[in-house]
């Protein structure tokens, strides 16, 4: 099953202006290629050649389907272009991450780590952490563009201890990670609850692939 959801765009560029401008790329672009075609038609029955376009080829390149591939291109691929991502004010931090956590509700503090792997899309994302104790997932995220400190993630997520870690139990909590410019470190707080009433900080630092 897919783990992704959706996240909202805060300060960023409007979604729905991303899909009216693919909606004229699309009527642009069949109308070129239905263009084309018709005109290959013609040019070979000038030359006395039997050449028909099926009606299915027509319904093919129509506006509907040229923009289903140009949105599944944009949200996979071109989104994440820097020039593109810069305009869209969208970062891509999709990739593996390090985790260093501290607990901090009681003295001594708690040191953590882990792994978190970041699943993005134009339009989908999901933030999952693995640590030797127990997973989380996200189930609802923002993207937030402060033009004074940089991108900020905020999430809310959902953990599961692994099993025989007796001590632990499941709940949610919410996280709130800056990145640095180049988006390649983050620094965060989170706050649990619903089960671990803890609180802490996290710091991220993108693995090279």
């Amino acid at each position: 099953m897919k783990l992704e959801h959706e996240y909202t765009l805060l300060e960023g560029f409007n979604r729905a202006s991303v899909g009216r401008w693919l909606q004229i790329a699309a009527a642009a672009l069949s109308a070129v290629i239905v263009f084309v075609l018709l005109s290959a038609v013609d040019l070979a029955k000038r030359y006395a050649l039997n050449v028909n376009v099926p009606p299915v080829v027509m319904s093919l390149v129509g506006a509907g389907t040229v923009y289903g591939v140009l949105y599944w291109l944009f949200s996979r691929h071109v989104w994440k272009l820097p020039t593109i991502a810069g305009i869209l004010k969208v970062p891509n931090l999709a990739g593996t991450w390090s985790c260093e956590g501290v607990t901090l509700e009681k003295e001594p503090h708690i040191n953590w780590s882990g792994t978190v792997k970041i699943v993005q899309s134009w339009d989908k994302l999901r933030v999952h952490l693995e640590t030797e104790q127990s997973n989380s997932n996200s189930i609802a995220a923002a993207l937030l563009y402060d033009e004074a400190v940089g991108y900020r993630l905020l999430y809310h997520y959902e953990n599961s201890p692994r099993i025989g870690e007796t001590g632990l139990a499941a709940h949610h909590g919410f996280a709130e990670l800056t990145f640095a410019a180049g988006e390649n470190s983050a620094t965060g707080e989170y706050f649990n609850g619903r089960g671990r009433n803890t609180w802490g900080t996290l710091k991220l630092t993108r693995k090279v692939a």
